[in-house]
Protein backbone atom coordinates (compact mmCIF):
# COMPACT_ATOMS: atom_id res chain seq x y z
CA UNK A 1 0.00 0.00 0.00
CA UNK A 2 1.79 3.24 -0.99
CA UNK A 3 2.48 6.12 1.27
CA UNK A 4 0.39 9.00 2.22
CA UNK A 5 1.67 12.48 1.43
CA UNK A 6 3.09 14.45 4.33
CA UNK A 7 2.29 18.05 4.54
CA UNK A 8 4.80 21.10 4.62
CA UNK A 9 4.40 21.69 8.22
CA UNK A 10 5.52 17.65 9.05
CA UNK A 11 8.70 17.90 6.80
CA UNK A 12 9.73 20.73 8.61
CA UNK A 13 9.74 18.95 11.81
CA UNK A 14 11.25 15.94 10.69
CA UNK A 15 14.29 18.36 9.02
CA UNK A 16 14.83 19.58 12.99
CA UNK A 17 14.40 16.67 13.98
CA UNK A 18 16.94 14.86 11.78
CA UNK A 19 18.74 18.14 13.01
CA UNK A 20 19.32 17.25 15.95
CA UNK A 21 19.61 13.50 15.57
CA UNK A 22 22.56 14.10 13.12
CA UNK A 23 24.00 15.89 15.90
CA UNK A 24 23.05 13.32 18.62
CA UNK A 25 24.90 10.44 16.19
CA UNK A 26 28.35 12.58 16.09
CA UNK A 27 28.12 13.21 20.00
CA UNK A 28 26.49 10.38 21.47
CA UNK A 29 24.85 7.68 19.52
CA UNK A 30 21.16 6.95 19.31
CA UNK A 31 19.52 9.20 16.77
CA UNK A 32 16.97 6.81 15.51
CA UNK A 33 15.60 7.83 19.09
CA UNK A 34 14.37 10.95 17.95
CA UNK A 35 14.06 10.22 14.37
CA UNK A 36 11.52 6.79 14.69
CA UNK A 37 9.68 8.63 17.52
CA UNK A 38 9.27 12.00 15.24
CA UNK A 39 8.34 9.67 12.12
CA UNK A 40 5.08 8.51 14.17
CA UNK A 41 4.19 11.49 15.09
CA UNK A 42 3.81 12.92 11.69
CA UNK A 43 1.35 9.87 10.87
CA UNK A 44 3.51 7.07 10.26
CA UNK A 45 2.83 3.39 10.81
CA UNK A 46 5.67 2.08 13.01
CA UNK A 47 6.72 -0.43 10.26
CA UNK A 48 7.30 2.65 7.75
CA UNK A 49 8.77 4.54 10.95
CA UNK A 50 11.49 1.83 11.16
CA UNK A 51 12.16 1.53 7.56
CA UNK A 52 12.34 5.09 6.71
CA UNK A 53 14.36 6.21 9.45
CA UNK A 54 16.88 3.58 8.99
CA UNK A 55 17.24 4.55 5.23
CA UNK A 56 17.41 8.15 6.38
CA UNK A 57 20.15 7.70 8.80
CA UNK A 58 22.13 5.95 7.00
CA UNK A 59 24.50 8.68 4.99
CA UNK A 60 25.41 9.45 8.38
CA UNK A 61 26.66 6.20 9.43
CA UNK A 62 28.50 5.87 5.88
CA UNK A 63 30.71 9.13 7.00
CA UNK A 64 31.07 7.45 10.50
CA UNK A 65 32.55 4.22 9.29
CA UNK A 66 35.04 6.24 6.44
CA UNK A 67 36.51 8.22 9.13
CA UNK A 68 37.71 5.23 11.70
CA UNK A 69 38.61 2.92 8.49
CA UNK A 70 42.28 3.40 9.05
CA UNK A 71 41.69 1.41 12.81
CA UNK A 72 39.72 -1.82 11.41
CA UNK A 73 41.57 -4.57 13.09
CA UNK A 74 41.11 -8.29 13.50
CA UNK A 75 39.98 -9.32 16.81
CA UNK A 76 42.56 -11.96 17.74
CA UNK A 77 42.15 -15.00 15.01
CA UNK A 78 39.13 -13.89 14.31
CA UNK A 79 39.33 -11.63 10.64
CA UNK A 80 37.35 -8.68 10.59
CA UNK A 81 35.97 -10.09 7.05
CA UNK A 82 34.45 -12.96 8.81
CA UNK A 83 32.75 -10.04 11.15
CA UNK A 84 31.99 -8.26 7.88
CA UNK A 85 30.10 -11.13 6.32
CA UNK A 86 28.43 -12.12 9.71
CA UNK A 87 26.85 -8.32 9.67
CA UNK A 88 26.05 -8.39 5.75
CA UNK A 89 24.24 -11.98 6.35
CA UNK A 90 22.58 -10.68 9.36
CA UNK A 91 21.49 -7.89 8.24
CA UNK A 92 20.25 -9.20 5.12
CA UNK A 93 18.16 -11.62 7.52
CA UNK A 94 16.55 -8.89 9.84
CA UNK A 95 15.51 -7.09 7.17
CA UNK A 96 13.89 -9.58 5.88
CA UNK A 97 12.65 -10.90 8.74
CA UNK A 98 10.76 -6.99 8.82
CA UNK A 99 9.42 -7.30 5.68
CA UNK A 100 7.69 -9.93 6.71
CA UNK A 101 6.17 -9.19 9.74
CA UNK A 102 2.83 -7.80 9.62
CA UNK A 103 2.08 -4.33 10.87
CA UNK A 104 0.05 -5.08 13.24
CA UNK A 105 2.16 -7.57 14.89
CA UNK A 106 5.35 -5.12 14.50
CA UNK A 107 3.27 -2.58 16.05
CA UNK A 108 2.70 -4.97 19.69
CA UNK A 109 6.68 -5.91 19.27
CA UNK A 110 7.81 -1.86 18.65
CA UNK A 111 7.46 -1.06 22.51
CA UNK A 112 9.45 -4.29 23.53
CA UNK A 113 12.24 -3.46 21.08
CA UNK A 114 12.43 0.11 22.66
CA UNK A 115 12.51 -0.99 26.05
CA UNK A 116 15.42 -3.28 25.14
CA UNK A 117 17.03 -0.71 23.03
CA UNK A 118 17.12 2.01 25.56
CA UNK A 119 17.88 -0.30 28.51
CA UNK A 120 20.95 -1.39 26.41
CA UNK A 121 21.72 2.16 25.76
CA UNK A 122 21.33 2.70 29.52
CA UNK A 123 23.51 0.08 29.98
CA UNK A 124 26.11 1.15 27.85
CA UNK A 125 25.94 4.50 28.98
CA UNK A 126 26.36 3.55 32.83
CA UNK A 127 28.27 0.37 33.18
CA UNK A 128 31.50 0.36 34.61
CA UNK A 129 33.88 0.31 30.92
CA UNK A 130 36.57 -2.33 31.85
CA UNK A 131 40.67 -1.40 33.10
CA UNK A 132 41.81 -4.37 30.88
CA UNK A 133 40.67 -6.37 28.40
CA UNK A 134 39.43 -9.64 29.52
CA UNK A 135 39.41 -12.21 26.48
CA UNK A 136 36.19 -13.81 27.85
CA UNK A 137 34.70 -14.54 23.78
CA UNK A 138 36.13 -16.98 21.58
CA UNK A 139 35.99 -16.41 18.06
CA UNK A 140 33.46 -18.65 17.31
CA UNK A 141 31.37 -17.39 19.89
CA UNK A 142 31.82 -14.08 18.75
CA UNK A 143 30.59 -14.59 15.11
CA UNK A 144 27.06 -16.09 16.80
CA UNK A 145 27.31 -13.37 18.86
CA UNK A 146 27.79 -10.50 16.08
CA UNK A 147 24.96 -12.74 13.66
CA UNK A 148 22.36 -12.19 16.29
CA UNK A 149 23.08 -8.89 16.85
CA UNK A 150 23.30 -8.03 13.37
CA UNK A 151 19.45 -9.76 12.48
CA UNK A 152 18.60 -8.01 15.34
CA UNK A 153 19.97 -4.67 13.78
CA UNK A 154 18.25 -5.10 10.20
CA UNK A 155 14.84 -6.01 12.03
CA UNK A 156 15.28 -3.05 14.47
CA UNK A 157 18.76 -1.84 15.45
CA UNK A 158 18.40 0.18 18.41
CA UNK A 159 21.10 0.17 20.97
CA UNK A 160 23.24 -2.13 17.99
CA UNK A 161 26.68 -0.14 18.82
CA UNK A 162 26.31 -0.77 22.42
CA UNK A 163 26.27 -4.35 22.09
CA UNK A 164 28.75 -4.89 19.22
CA UNK A 165 31.29 -2.42 21.61
CA UNK A 166 30.20 -4.43 24.46
CA UNK A 167 31.27 -7.83 22.58
CA UNK A 168 34.20 -6.64 20.99
CA UNK A 169 35.88 -5.06 24.05
CA UNK A 170 35.40 -8.05 25.88
CA UNK A 171 36.87 -10.27 23.21
CA UNK A 172 40.17 -8.49 23.68
CA UNK A 173 40.12 -5.28 21.38
CA UNK A 174 41.06 -1.97 22.37
CA UNK A 175 38.26 0.49 22.27
CA UNK A 176 39.23 2.59 19.84
CA UNK A 177 39.43 -0.45 17.58
CA UNK A 178 36.34 -1.19 18.63
CA UNK A 179 34.85 1.73 17.90
CA UNK A 180 35.61 1.51 14.86
CA UNK A 181 35.00 -1.45 14.06
CA UNK A 182 31.48 -1.11 15.39
CA UNK A 183 31.18 1.80 12.77
CA UNK A 184 31.34 -0.01 10.15
CA UNK A 185 29.60 -3.12 10.81
CA UNK A 186 27.02 -1.01 11.81
CA UNK A 187 26.94 0.73 8.16
CA UNK A 188 27.65 -3.26 6.58
CA UNK A 189 24.22 -4.30 8.23
CA UNK A 190 22.24 -1.15 7.78
CA UNK A 191 23.87 -1.47 4.20
CA UNK A 192 22.28 -4.80 3.74
CA UNK A 193 18.60 -3.92 5.14
CA UNK A 194 18.25 -0.47 3.43
CA UNK A 195 19.32 -2.08 -0.06
CA UNK A 196 16.04 -4.27 0.56
CA UNK A 197 13.69 -1.89 2.27
CA UNK A 198 14.27 0.79 -0.37
CA UNK A 199 12.32 -1.57 -2.79
CA UNK A 200 9.53 -1.36 0.13
CA UNK A 201 6.12 0.34 -0.96
CA UNK A 202 6.08 1.40 3.07
CA UNK A 203 9.44 4.04 2.84
CA UNK A 204 8.59 7.96 2.39
CA UNK A 205 11.05 9.09 0.52
CA UNK A 206 9.62 12.50 1.48
CA UNK A 207 10.56 11.63 4.98
CA UNK A 208 13.96 10.52 4.32
CA UNK A 209 14.59 13.26 2.27
CA UNK A 210 13.72 15.81 5.05
CA UNK A 211 15.52 13.75 7.69
CA UNK A 212 18.35 12.94 5.25
CA UNK A 213 19.09 16.67 4.92
CA UNK A 214 19.09 17.67 8.45
CA UNK A 215 20.48 14.60 9.59
CA UNK A 216 23.62 16.21 7.23
CA UNK A 217 23.40 19.25 8.89
CA UNK A 218 23.30 17.98 12.63
CA UNK A 219 26.44 15.95 11.46
CA UNK A 220 28.32 19.37 10.73
CA UNK A 221 26.86 21.09 14.02
CA UNK A 222 27.66 18.18 16.06
CA UNK A 223 31.43 17.62 14.58
CA UNK A 224 31.46 21.40 16.11
CA UNK A 225 29.91 21.16 18.92
CA UNK A 226 32.25 18.15 19.91
CA UNK A 227 34.35 19.68 22.58
CA UNK A 228 31.75 22.16 23.58
CA UNK A 229 29.00 19.75 25.02
CA UNK A 230 28.75 17.77 28.04
CA UNK A 231 28.00 13.75 26.27
CA UNK A 232 26.90 12.89 29.48
CA UNK A 233 24.01 15.59 29.17
CA UNK A 234 23.22 13.84 26.02
CA UNK A 235 23.09 10.25 26.63
CA UNK A 236 20.83 11.10 29.74
CA UNK A 237 18.57 12.95 27.41
CA UNK A 238 18.49 9.76 24.95
CA UNK A 239 17.27 7.49 27.88
CA UNK A 240 14.95 10.37 28.83
CA UNK A 241 13.27 10.00 25.24
CA UNK A 242 13.60 6.63 25.52
CA UNK A 243 11.42 6.17 28.38
CA UNK A 244 8.85 8.73 27.88
CA UNK A 245 8.44 6.82 23.78
CA UNK A 246 8.70 3.00 25.61
CA UNK A 247 5.72 3.86 28.05
CA UNK A 248 3.44 6.46 25.12
CA UNK A 249 3.86 3.05 22.74
CA UNK A 250 2.90 0.21 25.85
CA UNK A 251 -0.22 2.96 26.55
CA UNK A 252 -0.62 2.86 22.48
CA UNK A 253 -1.06 -1.03 22.55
Amino acid sequence: MPVAHIDFHSVLIMAVAGFYAGTQNVLAGGGSFITFPTLLLVGLNPLAANMTSTIALFPNQITSAIAGRSLLSDVGSLSFRRLFLASCLGGICGAMLLLNTPVTIFAKLVPWLVLFATSIFAWGTYRRKPLHAVHAVSPTLLIVIQTCIAIYGGYFGGGIGFLMLAALTIAGLPVRAASANKNFLAMTMNASAVLIFAFSPLVNWQAVIALGVGGIGGGFFGSWLLHRVSEKLLRGFIILVGTVLTIWLFIRI
